[in-house]
């Protein structure tokens, strides 16, 4: 009798809703499989993939579990957190709510979900985590320090290293390193590297935050005898910092403390401490700067120190020390690695005669070499951003930092090998002194060292100088995230400037997942601030303890934890700072005077547009306190916004009224009451409409004289750190957006394109780092990556491209591209914590404008198509009519609305394009003799892609206006232009406050 096997159809049921959902990207505290988590409520998140394109899926419920290893899993009785299901659209930032967790513990966790369409995922395949040591006592190892003998030596202050043999005479089943240092560090385990972070333990403000971490060592050990090691770099801690010349700001010693939790196969466990049977001696690194640059002696290389075998007899003992471990915290950003390589793309001689290598890339990080020659014989690398108008290498605008490498070879008749430790650069090219031989491209490289945050998104546009200005964004944020956001990387500064950071910081959450960057930095801000509230300019503070309080730069307290909210959907994040956010307000509140912020020292709108002969008022200069107001008030709304998404009512309501004050005292001193700021810049106008400071009825006009002003300066801006991020947003939402896209296409100097058309790989400085004459700014202050500028990125992506946030963490997408600019298409994609998101638009040869869109799994998104007749759009070739997933919830603003769910999407516009009206400038361009004014011609002319209108006393820029053939206007003129029966332009009618001039083309 043929047996019949009822479960089988039950599999298939289940494998085909399984096949229907699936958990992808799991993670905890927003890192995979992390390691030293020392938060005792660690935060789980995942993203949700649907199969066969299937659109609006919605999470309905999740089920986690977690236990001590992945075999326990599968049994009820030994997890340590069971959910079960749980009814909630939640994926990401759900706290850990089991038992409690313990100090050096690892745990297994998988997750299972449901959707809206009834399917039920698989469980995801086990992750993991460890916790770190969460107690002071739980370190049972000693900071050591090193000998006398090598402590004395203070001038070249060589690399102490550490050595430790032990025994293991049974098997390892887990063995888990804890480390971290005074100083910097790099730890071995028999000859081989311990991970792959490099200037660990990063910076922190170390008086209060000393960060340490943890590496899985098991396949290192073995049984028999091992020897664990390391090798310690001043770095921040004691190596020269800041800009005057000063060191050892945090201490004068360098010190190890290094811990190995080891587990047998037998349940038995062993821990190996730093301790004083330590022993210690140097090797080839006889000095090492950050700033200055790595010096290695490979004659005073011992060889294999850190194997089994070596003799240390020779090696003198460490020094244990009771320094604290109150301080020590866990990790919790992504720790400093190496990432891109780079052959040079040119070795050449200058005119010189210097020896360089061009890498084709300004990047952070350093150069590794290979030769073969004689002992001793020395090589020198230096590295430079730029090289001169003459061709030779240029070194000024570092200051007093050499960014020098030195390397003594062994000699011996073998290739050797150089790398630095604790020292990186900033730098395209290098020029290399001493080399053996003819050096050749695959004897030299370059490597790029940044905080290893994961790539999030991407924009790419028809322009390809606009999708260099991208790729120089990228690179700006990549060379700038050392551990720190640092404002530049190559100088004797490279400082976490607070200005800085903040201008860039929505920027920066868009070309990588900066969260866990940022949430680390963010506590170092917290943790430097003063009593009083005061911000310093710098974090971690290295400049002094009355450093501080400056407009735009010390509002980092309140704007990045927002900006974080926004990106990253991160509640806890506002937590941890909603009292330093606080403090900072009330900081300005102390400072103020009939609710008016109009004292102290403030950097203003740094580096804005200024004129050396500014003999006609055309720097643009804006009042420091008008900007110290501006921001006094943005801060105190976000403070209001974040009391009350943390639901705190009262504090809410009070710090509401303060806001209401202090705009009443912005209004009384800074604006007529026609609406015009007491500066008329650019800047004054951007913040005063950005921030929402001015009345309703006012709006209008301000917007206007923005413009006004910008067209004055031949389309160019002006402004400086504070007033760039937002300029171009400002000028969309109040109606300008084809005047941002002019600014976005300018050219010349001052704009984003201009470094690009010099050659620039990365943002500068200064607008003009570069003259157009191939000389320099002024060498005391001019890096060329230097990111600030770059905040240009946010309105390419959310404004341009249209790929935004309607609610914090893209929980539901804002999609509004926005056409134009001579663009013929512009795609933003990012990989939110939920999925993939995309938005692009292209328009086509017919004049179609097709929108291409993604939304990741359990989100939803409002799209707002450019046209409104909703019967031009169509999806995949349907009419919206047909397409049930797809809401129609209206026109606004003379935009179609839809309404989605998740999935992709391809909306087409049919005739979008038809009313485009191609100008040919060239038609217009020339001479037109005028008769009884006090000048003789009027001249068209081509300005950087405009009309510009020239007589004797003024230069008019004019543009094309849409219901007028062959009519261009501006604020106060236009011009008629007039064919004859051959349709060429024979004569122009200029009206110019409301006299009209005739001029006949020559």
């Amino acid at each position: 009798m043929k047996k019949i096997n009822l479960l089988f159809p039950f599999l298939l049921v289940f494998q085909t809703l399984f096949a229907q959902l699936a958990v992808k990207y799991p993670r905890l505290e927003n890192l995979q499989n992390p390691l030293g988590i020392d938060t005792p409520k660690p935060r789980f998140g995942w993203q949700i993939a649907a199969a066969d394109g299937r659109r609006n899926v919605l999470q309905t419920a999740y089920e986690i579990r977690v236990a001590a290893n992945p075999d326990d899993l599968l049994s009820e009785k030994n997890l340590i957190l069971n959910t079960k299901k749980r009814e909630t659209e939640a994926s990401v930032w759900i706290n850990y709510d089991g038992k409690p967790l313990q100090s050096g513990k690892k745990y297994c966790w998988q997750v299972r979900v449901w959707d809206n369409a009834g399917n039920v995922s698989a469980w995801c395949e086990p992750n993991f985590w460890q916790m770190g040591l969460l107690k002071p006592t739980d370190w049972t190892a000693k900071f050591i320090s090193p000998t006398p003998e090598i402590a004395r030596d203070t001038i070249e202050r060589p690399s102490p290293i550490f050595r430790k043999k032990i025994v293991l005479d049974k098997k390892v089943a887990a063995a888990t390193a804890f480390i971290t240092a005074h100083g910097l560090y790099e730890a071995e385990i028999n000859g081989q590297r311990i991970g792959q972070d490099y200037l660990t333990p990063g910076w922190t403000s170390y008086q209060k935050r000393l960060q340490y971490q943890v590496y899985d060592v098991t396949g290192l050990l073995k049984n028999g005898e091992n020897v664990v090691g390391a090798t310690l770099g001043s770095g921040w801690w004691r190596g020269y910092i800041g800009f005057a010349g000063q060191k050892d700001f945090y201490g004068k010693d360098v010190a190890l403390l290094f811990q190995i939790e080891i587990e047998y196969a037998d349940g038995s466990r062993e821990t190996v401490n730093s301790d004083g049977t330590w022993k210690c001696s140097t090797g080839e690194i006889r000095s090492s700067e950050i700033y200055h640059g790595e010096t290695q002696n490979a004659r005073f290389q011992q060889v294999g120190w850190s194997s089994p075998g070596f003799d240390d007899s020779k090696w003198g003992n460490a020094v244990p020390q009771n320094f604290s471990k109150e301080i020590l915290i866990g990790t919790e950003n992504e720790p400093i690695r190496k990432h891109e390589t780079f052959a040079p793309v040119k070795i050449f001689k200058t005119p010189n005669g210097e020896l360089v290598a061009d890498f084709g890339q300004n990047l952070v990080g350093w150069v590794e070499l290979k030769a073969k020659g004689k002992r001793g014989k020395k090589v020198v690398l230096q590295f430079a951003e730029v090289l001169d108008k003459q061709g030779n290498f240029y070194t000024a605008n570092l200051r007093d930092a050499r960014c020098t490498d030195v390397w003594m070879l062994k000699g011996g008749g073998d290739v050797e090998n150089f790398e630095p430790k604790f020292t990186f650069h900033g730098f395209r090219y290098a020029k290399i002194e001493g080399y053996p031989g003819d050096l050749k491209p695959e004897n030299i490289k370059a490597v790029a060292l940044y905080s290893a945050m994961r790539p999030a998104g991407n924009f790419t546009t028809s322009d390809p100088l606009v999708n260099q200005l991208q790729k120089n964004i990228q690179w700006g944020q990549r060379g700038n995230f050392v551990d720190v956001p640092t404002d530049c990387p190559q100088r004797d500064e490279r400082l976490g400037w607070t200005g800085d950071a903040q201008a860039f910081s929505r920027t920066a959450t868009f070309n990588f997942d900066a969260h866990n960057f940022y949430a680390k930095w963010l506590k170092d801000v917290a943790a430097d601030q003063q009593p009083n509230g005061m911000v310093p300019y710098v974090i971690p503070n290295v400049l002094g303890k009355g450093a501080g309080g400056s407009t735009g730069w010390a509002d980092a307290a309140t704007i990045i934890p927002w900006n974080m909210w926004l990106a990253y959907g991160d509640r806890r994040i506002l937590e941890n700072q909603y009292e330093s956010m606080k403090n900072w307000v009330e900081f300005m509140r102390s400072k103020s005077k009939n609710d008016l912020w109009n004292k102290g020292f403030h950097f203003g709108d740094w580096l804005f547009y200024s004129r050396a002969d500014d003999n006609d008022g055309r720097s643009a200069i804006t009042d420091k306190y008008l900007i110290a107001q501006c921001f006094y008030i943005h801060s105190t709304e976000l403070l209001v916004n974040t009391a009350r998404v943390l639901g705190k009512k009262s504090e809410a309501d009070s710090y509401s009224e303060l806001l209401k004050k202090i705009k009443t005292a912005f209004l009384n001193e800074y604006v007529t009451a026609n609406g015009r700021t007491v500066s008329p810049t650019q800047t004054a106008y951007v913040l005063a409409l950005q921030f929402d400071l001015l009345p309703e009825n006012q709006r209008e006009q301000a917007a206007k004289n923005l413009a006004a002003n910008i067209k004055s300066y031949g389309n160019h801006l002006t402004t400086g750190f504070l007033g760039t991020p937002y300029l171009c947003h400002v000028l969309t939402r109040f109606g300008y957006n084809d005047l941002a896209f002019k600014l976005l296409n300018q050219k010349t100097y001052p704009s984003w394109l201009y470094p690009v058309t010099m050659g620039a790989t990365t943002i500068w400085e200064r607008w003009d780092g570069i003259k157009p004459d191939s000389t320099f700014q002024a060498v005391t202050m001019n890096s060329f990556n230097h990111y600030a500028y770059g905040a240009i990125g946010d309105w390419m992506y959310r404004k341009m491209a249209g790929l935004d946030t309607d609610l914090p963490g893209y929980k539901s997408l804002k999609i509004e591209p926005r056409p134009g600019g001579g663009f013929s298409q512009a795609a933003a994609e990012l990989e939110t914590l939920f999925g993939h998101a995309a938005s692009r638009w292209q328009i086509g040869d017919d004049k179609n404008l097709v929108l291409e869109i993604e939304v990741p799994a359990n989100t939803t998104a409002t799209v707002f198509v450019p046209t409104k007749d909703v019967s031009t759009i169509s999806e995949n070739g349907k009419p919206l009519a047909a397409v049930k997933e797809i809401h129609v919830a209206g026109v606004e603003n003379e935009k179609v609305k839809l309404e989605i769910g998740s999935g992709k999407y391809r909306f087409s516009v049919a005739g979008w394009g038809a009313n485009l009206r191609k100008i040919n400038l060239k038609d217009y361009i020339g001479k037109y003799k005028v008769e009884g004014e006090s000048y003789t011609h009027i001249q068209i002319v081509e300005q950087n892609g405009e009309m510009a209108l020239q007589t004797l006393f003024f230069t008019e820029i004019l543009e094309p206006d849409a219901a007028a053939a062959d009519t261009f206007k501006s604020e106060e003129s236009s011009a008629r232009f007039v064919r004859n029966a051959a349709g060429k332009v024979v004569q122009v009618f200029f009206t110019n406050n409301g006299a009209e001039t005739e001029g006949k083309r020559e």
